[in-house]
């Protein structure tokens, strides 16, 4: 016996705002509960002394330090733009914002 009903599944075909047939309807309430029986299957095996985690490999970050190093200067940056206002590269407005 199916412990998800056909109504059930025509429930969340509702919510999800998807149409299915009558036949649709019959064959998934039978695929939508073993889906939840396999869930709780996993549930079962879950043991409390595993620590929950994001991944199955252990991951590092790999990124380098934020550090002040030696870069270029406002006037090299700038000495190839078509066009530089106040320090900074001056473009067309796209946005009809003041």
């Amino acid at each position: 016996m199916s412990a998800l009903s056909r109504d059930d599944v025509a429930h969340v075909a509702m919510l999800a705002r998807i149409q299915l047939t009558d036949e649709e309807l019959d064959r998934l309430a039978g695929q939508l509960d073993q889906i939840v029986g396999w869930v709780g299957q996993i549930n079962e095996v879950a043991a409390d002394d595993v620590p929950p985690m994001s991944h199955p490999l252990p991951l590092t970050n790999v990124t380098r330090p934020d550090e002040v190093r030696p870069s270029l200067t406002a006037e090299q940056a700038l000495a190839g733009a078509p066009a530089s206002e106040l320090d900074r590269f001056s473009v067309p407005r796209i946005l009809d914002e003041g």
